[in-house]
């Protein structure tokens, strides 16, 4: 399931980091804390839109730049089956070609195949789900994400 305030936090992060900003620099610029700050980053508060407005501002970047941005990241999740709904536990079965859907204690692990690049998708709890994408080749390295 795709947060919005975590993706506009994802989002505000990532333009920061971008310019080499540290989150004390943006919080004064922006006249908000800088723990606040910190957990609207993280995705644990919302901004209001005056505050998103003031952080763009700090950042020098447009808010409807931004609410784009945004906007793209979910339309992008709402293409992936099951990202925007929780994964119910469900006795394993298999999908489409190269998908094999299986139960865990966890959640529903989903792993797909083109022969070259293994990606499964493990739901820990309704707000995080982990990616992790492999090579066939053991020799070459493995890229998490957690969401």
């Amino acid at each position: 399931m795709v947060l919005l305030r975590r993706v506009i936090g994802d989002a505000l992060r990532a333009r920061r980091q971008g310019q080499h900003r540290t989150l004390r620099e943006v919080s004064t610029a922006a006249n908000v804390s800088l723990g606040y700050l910190s957990e609207i980053e993280r995705g644990q508060k919302e901004p209001s839109s005056e505050l998103l407005a003031a952080i763009c501002d700090a950042l020098g970047a447009r808010l409807s730049e931004l609410l784009r941005e945004v906007s793209d990241t979910v339309a992008l999740a709402e293409q992936l089956p099951g990202v925007l709904m929780p994964v119910q536990d469900e006795p394993a079965a298999a999908g489409p070609a190269g998908t094999v859907r299986k139960a865990t204690g966890r959640g529903v692990r989903q792993v797909t195949t083109d022969g070259a690049v293994a990606v499964s998708v493990r739901q820990d709890s309704p707000l995080k789900a982990t990616l992790r994408s492999s090579r066939v080749r053991p020799s070459d390295r493995d890229v998490v994400c957690a969401a």
